[in-house]
């Protein structure tokens, strides 16, 4: 299976061989640097196998191709999707199939039957935003819907929250097209046209009658050992052969990509219901929701779903499920039990519930139910029950929770004492687990916490491992009851299903693929699982660089243990809803993606992409289309910070290769802006005179395509500078803070801020730096290109100019959300302590002071009405990233006559200098093109397009040739005698 992660100092002969060969051969992308391999030697697990190389296959012949060349080199091949498996599944030693960057079509879809063709590649919930029109959906659905693949779930056979009631996905399939191993193409199920249901060679009808008959003659066995439980997808499913009327493509379906190659899903679709309505059950013990669990599964609900303690501590610190679990829980529950019902009679629903509440008072827990029933509080809800996983790994510190034995099944009637029993081998061990998930079917996902870099642990892991899979068999249960097999539990195939059947699954597998070329080592003939050579953090792991981190990484441990936050769930492929990762859904590559970036960090300062890869090109060119949106900052559960590694990494690389022309004018900006506007007239000629443009791409990057923001006379602040004792102490006291941007180029930001603010009764402290004449500044531009030490210099500026007026309780207002969140963002890493955290807890931006005391009756606006008029408003990252653009909303909203409609988009593609790049322009505006430019062309021309960002509004105007505004501007001229 090949251990090492280290890479050699070149390709082999072999490997350079294989490569050669695979480009001339492929439409696809061939990839055989270590930087790429790196970013596919991992999944969601614990492991990691370096490959051989990768390959992004267009379609089934060029996987067929791979196939064939691989096979005749002797290098196994491995398909992969979305790369979320727990246990191992889609990483190994050969060669990689990425499916999901372009291999993920619908080949046909039938709205009046039902049933759907997919490509292995698609995501599921792609699929699923296609169908939903005719009324239909796929209803195995699990927690990774959003970048799942068919092919990936095919493979583990997956289930979801909703298995009571649609089953998992060998329920759910008809038929599978697929390849053997050295490429020749077959079919199994629907897709065949003989009794057996089988088309190919006579390779393949051949080949299922021995699977048929082999099936048959340990019928005896398979009736006696297979647990009787829905939630058993270990070994091979031999036991769906053995049916009145067998499907051969369900022999496929949980076979981990060890048979075949799949190329092709056949699904049979449901019906969409019309309603669904949630109650969310609270209990003050575990061990009371397990006892209860069959009580409540008998009033026959869709989904019966366990959120234990650890989540809901964990999560309360987590901004983006903080407002949710306030808002479904009463009191301190240790647990929750989310039950849902779904049909089409809403009343018979709410009786539903009735019954719920009637069954939780019969077992003692009266007035324990908190109905859901609006499908925009459900959505809430069910995002943070999908989010359970990563809301767990969010622990700080190298112990977390680690799967192995996450998903073993056991019947109901067993649970609380399988619990129970698990939960003392814990202890036993010295640790405790996590729990969550599908108390419904008895399948929990368990994961004790253990460090993977200590040896005793390792230990530990085996111990827990081997005592749980005898309480497994003791209670009739399954060890591999969703995610499958993998490395993880492979190891364990025999122990649970015996001799007699494990050599029954070797012979399945020889009879498709006899050379073992295909993800070996998974199911049958497996490495031990507590190989440490096969783990992530090998026995040698340390991290080696950066030796002297610039920023304050304290809150994590250290800037290794930041970015070993990642683990690899994927929540940043997501391809819609929230705002990341921008740059992956313009470009679909796991090397732009957060998780990409993460794992080639971990690999660089880890040594294992070889020397100064920490400071390389390669590992530059990996980081250069993050925007630095800081999406992944409140959207990723494990609180991966790309954009402040992203910083750490510039100061280094920049101290190692100089830094260039174009970083340097961006990162100059606040000092030479007073300059430059009484220049204004001279410079504005860049984009009026032929030529001009283009000389600015040439010498500084600045794409000629890209117009400049114009210079005009700077805003300059009213009155004479004021004095921290001129501050009352009163909520009326306010600083604006104007930055370089607003500043320098859109003062009647500034101008129609002030008199909003004068409007609204607050007193304005006009404050300046304590020496010098140039105006404050956040640092943003330094930042941008990793300059922390004149970063640091600016924020020690501007904090000894507006601390004492914070202190004095004076709030320090802003219009620029990338600037004003730099005092509660970076500032905190570049100067920790109280005084900084001081400014931050007082900084606040225009629409977040207005909204606030707007709720708190403590000022109000007199508004004009506009007449109906639409405003379309666009919210900046920067905004999202804070929980800050509902404020944007709230105050717009107070604006009589105006219609407001929010964008629901993801970055504008600008950020900042990212969008003026020659060399990113072209992603820039791919980017808008995701979503808010297409929303803006179905604008009317009279319709008021509303952003808060410098950057945004640029984009907007570049792009579309429309005028966006900030929202203070439609403030002050809905001012009633403005």
């Amino acid at each position: 299976m090949g251990a090492s992660a280290r890479p050699t100092n070149g390709p082999s002969a072999e490997a350079a061989e294989l490569e050669r060969r695979l480009a001339g051969a492929v439409r696809g992308t061939v990839r055989f640097d270590a930087f790429s391999r790196g970013r596919y030697s991992t999944d969601a697990s614990i492991y990691q196998i370096m490959p051989t190389g990768i390959v992004l296959p267009q379609d089934a012949e060029d996987v067929a191709a791979c196939l064939a060349i691989a096979g005749e080199q002797g290098v196994p091949v491995v398909m992969r999707g979305g790369g979320t498996s727990q246990n191992g599944q889609p990483i190994g030693a050969g060669l990689i199939l990425d499916c999901s960057r372009h291999f993920n079509r619908i080949r046909a879809y039938d709205p009046e039957a039902g049933t759907v063709t997919v490509e292995p590649g698609i995501v599921l919930e792609r699929l699923n935003a296609r169908v939903k029109a005719d009324g239909w959906f796929f209803p195995v659905e699990p927690s990774t819907a959003s970048r799942c693949t068919i092919g990936g779930m095919a493979g583990n056979n997956s289930c979801g929250a909703r298995s009571l009631r649609f089953g998992k996905m060998s329920d759910n399939v008809l038929g599978l097209e697929a390849l053997f191993h050295d490429g020749e193409p077959f079919g199994f199920g629907l897709t065949g046209n003989d009794a057996e249901g089988v088309t190919g060679s006579g390779r393949a009808a051949d080949l299922a009658r021995r699977m048929l008959a082999l099936a048959g003659a340990h019928r005896e066995e398979i009736e006696r050992v297979y647990p009787k439980v829905q939630r058993r997808v270990g070994g091979y499913n031999l036991d769906s052969l053995i049916e009145p009327r067998p499907n051969l493509a369900h022999l496929l379906v949980g076979s981990e990509g060890t048979l075949a190659a799949t190329t092709a899903v056949t699904l049979k679709l449901s019906r969409l219901p019309a309603h669904r309505v949630m109650g969310v059950c609270h209990f003050p013990s575990f061990r009371a929701a397990m006892e209860t669990t069959q009580a409540i599964v008998d009033l026959a609900p869709v989904a019966v779903e366990l959120v234990d303690n650890n989540v809901l501590v964990l999560g309360a610190d987590i901004p983006l499920f903080r407002t949710t679990l306030a808002d479904i829980t009463r009191g301190r529950p240790n647990c929750l039990l989310l039950t849902e019902f779904a049909g089409d009679d809403l009343g018979a629903l709410r009786r539903d519930l009735r019954r719920l509440e009637a069954c939780m008072g019969d077992h003692g827990f009266p007035d324990a139910v908190v109905e859901v029933v609006e499908p925009a509080r459900q959505r809430t809800v069910w995002e943070v029950r999908e989010a359970c996983l990563n809301i767990m790994m969010s622990m700080k510190g190298d112990a977390k929770p680690v799967s192995f034995i996450e998903d073993c099944a056991v019947p109901l009637e067993h649970l609380a004492d399988y619990t129970d029993a698990v939960t003392e081998v814990f202890a036993k061990h010295g640790t405790r687990g996590t729990w969550y998930a599908h108390a419904s079917v008895g399948c929990l996902h368990v994961r004790p916490i253990l460090d993977m870099k200590q040896g005793g642990d390792v230990a530990r892991m085996r111990a827990i491992a081997e005592e749980t899979a005898e309480l497994v068999r003791r209670y009739h249960g399954s060890y591999s009851g969703e995610h499958g097999d993998g490395i993880s539990r492979s190891e364990f195939v025999e122990p649970l299903f015996g001799a007699r059947l494990t050599r029954a699954f070797e012979t399945v597998k020889d009879g498709f693929d006899p050379e073992n070329r295909l993800n070996p080592g998974k199911i049958v003939r497996a490495p031990k699982f507590d190989d440490r050579a096969l783990f992530r953090f090998k026995p040698d792991y340390r991290v080696e660089a950066p030796a002297k981190p610039v920023l304050d990484w304290s809150d994590w441990g250290g800037f290794g243990p930041a970015v070993e936050m990642c683990n690899n769930n994927g929540t940043c492929r997501k391809l819609a809803g929230g705002a990341m990762c921008p740059s992956y859904r313009a470009t679909g590559e796991e090397q732009h993606l957060t998780r990409g970036r993460a794992n080639t960090l971990r690999l660089a300062i880890s040594g294992q992409l070889g020397p100064d890869a920490f400071t390389s090109p390669e590992l530059k060119r990996t980081l250069d289309l993050c925007v630095s949106c800081k999406a992944c900052r409140r959207e990723c559960p494990t609180g991966v910070d790309m954009a402040r590694m992203k910083i750490e990494f510039l100061h280094h690389y920049h101290a190692r290769h100089g830094l260039p022309l174009r970083e340097r004018l961006v990162a100059e900006l606040p000092r030479y802006a007073g300059v430059a506007g009484r220049l204004a007239p001279l410079l504005n000629l860049r984009d009026r005179l032929p030529g001009l443009a283009r000389l600015s791409e040439q010498m500084a990057g600045l794409s000629a395509r890209r117009s400049l923001p114009r210079w005009g006379r700077p805003w300059r602040e009213d009155g004479e500078f004021a004095h921290p004792q001129d501050v009352s102490g009163d909520f009326r006291d306010i600083v604006l803070f104007g930055d370089t941007f607003n500043r320098a180029f859109e003062r009647e930001n500034l101008e129609a801020a002030e008199r909003v603010l004068r409007a609204a009764g607050y007193r304005l402290h006009r404050v300046g730096p304590a020496t010098g004449r140039r105006p404050l500044c956040c640092g943003r531009t330094y930042l941008a290109s990793g300059q922390t030490d004149r970063a640091r210099a600016e924020a020690r500026r501007t904090l000894d100019a507006l601390l004492p007026y914070a202190q004095a309780g004076a709030r320090i207002v802003g219009l620029e959300p990338s600037c004003l969140f730099t005092f509660r963002d970076e500032f905190l890493a570049l100067l920790p302590g109280a005084e900084t955290r001081a400014l931050a807890g007082q900084a606040v931006l225009f629409e977040e002071l207005l909204a606030a005391d707007l709720a708190a009756g403590r000022i109000d606006l007199n508004l004009a009405h506009q007449g109906g008029r639409v405003a379309h408003l666009h919210g900046h990252c920067h905004q999202k990233s804070f929980g800050a653009f509902g404020p944007v909303e709230t105050v717009l909203r107070r604006v009589p006559g105006l219609d407001v409609r929010v964008i629901e988009s993801s970055c504008c593609g600008m950020a900042g200098a990212f969008g003026y790049r020659a060399d990113t322009i072209d992603v820039s505006f791919a980017m808008a093109e995701l979503s808010l430019f297409p929303a803006l062309r179905q604008a009317g021309p009279d319709d008021l397009v509303v952003a808060d960002g410098t950057s945004c509004r640029h984009q907007i105007h570049d792009g579309l040739g429309r005028q966006a505004e900030h929202v203070a501007r439609v403030l002050d001229r809905a001012l009633i005698g403005s």
